[in-house]
C-alpha cells in the first residue's frame, strides 16, 4: 500500500505541474498581447484622424479641378481645353508620354526615326562589346526601292590575305599633312551642345580606337585635348574660338590653336545637313560660364551663329579663305556642306585649275541632308538638302571628271551609324565616314529628342549637374573605342565578302540597289564614273587590279 501510494504521487506530481505551468505561460501571453493592442479608444481616434485626412485631400482635389475648369473656361489660347475644360489636358498628356510608350511596347524593331530599334541595338552591343551576331534570320526588309546589296564574291578574301586598315594622307601640300589612320571617325558635336562628360568620354575613347574627333562649331576646350586623341577644328560661321572682338576670323587666334599638335585639321563649315542656311543655335540655357568664354560670347544668351560666313560670298572667297587659314596654321583645311545645286562645285574645279592644285580644299566633308543637330527649325531638317545616298556619288564624279578626286579627300557624314552604311559610303566615293548620333548612341543615348531642351536623361546634351551624373567618362570611353572599333572590324568582314583585301578597295560594282519593280541593278551603272577630261588625265592615281581576287567580282 506504500508502494503503491509512493508511485501514484511520483507519477502525477510531474503532470499536474506540467498543466499549472501551462496555464499559467498561456496567461502571460494574453496579458502581453492586452498590453501591445491599442485601446478601443486609440482605434477611434486613429479612424477619425484617417478620414478627416481623406475628406481633406478629396476637397483639396475638388478644388484643384475647379480651379483647372475656372481656368480653361476663362482662356482663349487653347480650343479643346475651352470646349472640354479639365478633360482636354490629357490630351497634351497622351501627346508628350505617347513618343515614350511608341518606342518602348508598339514600334516594331524597324520602324522608328529618325533610328530604329534595330540600328539603335546594334551600337549599343558593339559599344559593350557584346556577341552582335543575330540569329534565324533578318527583320530587315530587303525588298523596297533603294535597298542596298553588297555583292558576295564566289571566292571571298582569306584571312590570311587580309590587310589591315591602312592610313591615307590628307593635306600633301601643307607644311603637316596628316596621316589619318583610321577611316571611320568622330563628327562635329560642339562643347555646350554636348555635356562636359560626354566631350571627355568621346576624347578618351578617341584616342584608344585611334580616330580624330571634331570640335564643332564651339571651337576647342581643354575637354576636347584631355584624353589625347588626334582633333579637327571646325570653325562655324560665328567663328567661336578663333574670333576677334568683332566676330571676325583672328588669325593670332587661329594660330594659338595650330600649336596644339593634337589639331590635325581645320575644318570651314559652310553648311549643315539638318539646317541648310542656318547657323548654329545653342539655347542661352546652355550657355554656361565657361562656354561662354571658350566662344567668347556673353553667359546666358542664345548663341545663334549667322547663316554663312559673311566674307565668303563666291567660290573664290572660299579658296582664298581656305588658303589663308592653312598658311597661317601650316595644317590641312577643308570645307563642309550639304549639297543642294551641283554648279558651284564644278566652278571650284575649274577655279582650282586656273589656281593650281596646290590651292584646292585639302577635303570636302559632305553632310547629308537627314543630318542630325542638337537644334534646327523643322522645315530646313525635314525637306532642304540632298541626303547622302544622293550627294555623295554626285560629288565624287563631279571631283574624279576634273581629276581632283586623288587630291581632294571625300568625308561622308549624316546617319551613318552602322558598318553596312560605313561600307557603303567607302565603296560609293568617300575616303573617310563621320558619325555623330552613333557615338551618341554609344555614350548611352536613348534617342529621348530633348538634345535642345538641357533636360536630356542620360547627361549627354546637357548642362544639369544632376543628370551628367549618370555619365561616367572613364567607363564610357570604353564603349566609344568599343563602337569604333566594331564598326572598323565588321566593314572589314563586309570588304572581304566581296572579294577586296581591305574597304577602301571596294567600288560601287561591289553593290546593287533595288529599284520599283523588286529587281536590283549595279550602281555603277545607276552612277557610272565619268571620264577624266584629257587635260586632266595626268592627275588620276588608280589603285593596282592586283590588289582584287583575281577578277572574279567585277
Amino acid at each position: 500500500m506504500c508502494f503503491l501510494t509512493f508511485l501514484l504521487f511520483n507519477v502525477t506530481a510531474p503532470l499536474c505541474y506540467w498543466e499549472w505551468s501551462g496555464f499559467s505561460e498561456i496567461d502571460n501571453e494574453r496579458n502581453l498581447i492586452m498590453d501591445i493592442m491599442p485601446s478601443a479608444d486609440t482605434v477611434v481616434s486613429n479612424l477619425n484622424i484617417l478620414s478627416t485626412l481623406f475628406v481633406s485631400a478629396l476637397g483639396l482635389g475638388v478644388l484643384f479641378i475647379a480651379i483647372l475648369f475656372i481656368i480653361d473656361v476663362n482662356q482663349t489660347q487653347d480650343a479643346i481645353r475651352r470646349n472640354y475644360p479639365v478633360f482636354g489636358r490629357f490630351r497634351y498628356i497622351f501627346s508628350t508620354l505617347g513618343e515614350f510608350f511608341r518606342q518602348y511596347f508598339f514600334a516594331m524593331d524597324r520602324e522608328e526615326m529618325p533610328f530604329n530599334r534595330a540600328e539603335r541595338d546594334w551600337v549599343d552591343r558593339a559599344a559593350k562589346g557584346h556577341d552582335n551576331t543575330i540569329a534565324f534570320g533578318s527583320t530587315k526588309n530587303l525588298t523596297p526601292a533603294g535597298t542596298v546589296i553588297f555583292i558576295n564574291c564566289p571566292f571571298p578574301t582569306l584571312d590570311k590575305d587580309a590587310v589591315d586598315m591602312q592610313p591615307l594622307e590628307i593635306g600633301p601640300f601643307c607644311k603637316q599633312p596628316y596621316n589619318a589612320p583610321s577611316f571611320f571617325n568622330i563628327s562635329g558635336m560642339s562643347y555646350g551642345a554636348l555635356s562636359t562628360p560626354a566631350v571627355r568620354a568621346l576624347s578618351k575613347g578617341a584616342r584608344v580606337a585611334g580616330c580624330w574627333m571634331n570640335t564643332g562649331e564651339g571651337g576647342l576646350s581643354p575637354h576636347h585635348l584631355e584624353g589625347g586623341c588626334d582633333i579637327v577644328m571646325q570653325i562655324g560661321t560665328a567663328k567661336y574660338g578663333v574670333r576677334d572682338a568683332q566676330g571676325n576670323l583672328c588669325d593670332e587666334k587661329l594660330r594659338q590653336v595650330a600649336a596644339h599638335t593634337q589639331v590635325r585639321m581645320f575644318e570651314l563649315k559652310m553648311s549643315q545637313g539638318a539646317k541648310p542656311g542656318k547657323g548654329g543655335i545653342l539655347p542661352g540655357i546652355k550657355v554656361t560660364a565657361e562656354i561662354a568664354t571658350i566662344r567668347g560670347i556673353p553667359e546666358g544668351e542664345d548663341s545663334i551663329s549667322p547663316n554663312r560666313h559673311p566674307e565668303i560670298d563666291s567660290v573664290g572667297d572660299m579658296l582664298d579663305m581656305i588658303g589663308h587659314i592653312r598658311d597661317v596654321t601650316g595644317k590641312p583645311v577643308g570645307f563642309k556642306s550639304v549639297m543642294g545645286s551641283f554648279g558651284w562645285i564644278r566652278e571650284m574645279c575649274e577655279e582650282i585649275h586656273i589656281r593650281g592644285i596646290e590651292t584646292a580644299p585639302d577635303f570636302i566633308t559632305i553632310d547629308s541632308g537627314d543630318g542630325g543637330t542638337g537644334a534646327a527649325p523643322m522645315p530646313l531638317m525635314d525637306n532642304v538638302g540632298l541626303i547622302i545616298k544622293e550627294s555623295l556619288p554626285l560629288v565624287s564624279d563631279i571631283l574624279h571628271h576634273y581629276g581632283l578626286r586623288d587630291r581632294i579627300r571625300l568625308i561622308s557624314s549624316g546617319k551613318l551609324i552602322t558598318p553596312s552604311e560605313v561600307a557603303w559610303a567607302l565603296a560609293t566615293g568617300a575616303d573617310f565616314v563621320t558619325s555623330a548620333r552613333g557615338f551618341m548612341f554609344s555614350l548611352g543615348c536613348i534617342q529621348a529628342l530633348k538634345c535642345n531642351k538641357n533636360t536630356c536623361p542620360t547627361g549627354i546634351t546637357t548642362h544639369n549637374a544632376r543628370l551628367q551624373k549618370g555619365l561616367n567618362p572613364i567607363d564610357k570611353a570604353v564603349k566609344v573605342a568599343s563602337y569604333c572599333s566594331n564598326i572598323i572590324h565588321e566593314v572589314h568582314i563586309i570588304s572581304h565578302s566581296c572579294g577586296v583585301v581591305r574597304p577602301r578597295l571596294m567600288g560601287r560594282k561591289h553593290i546593287r540597289i533595288v529599284q520599283e519593280n523588286g529587281k536590283s541593278v549595279p550602281m555603277d551603272e545607276l552612277y557610272p564614273r565619268p571620264d577624266i577630261l584629257p587635260e586632266y588625265m595626268g592627275l588620276a592615281v588608280n589603285p593596282s587590279p592586283d590588289e582584287e581576287n583575281g577578277g572574279y567580282c567585277v
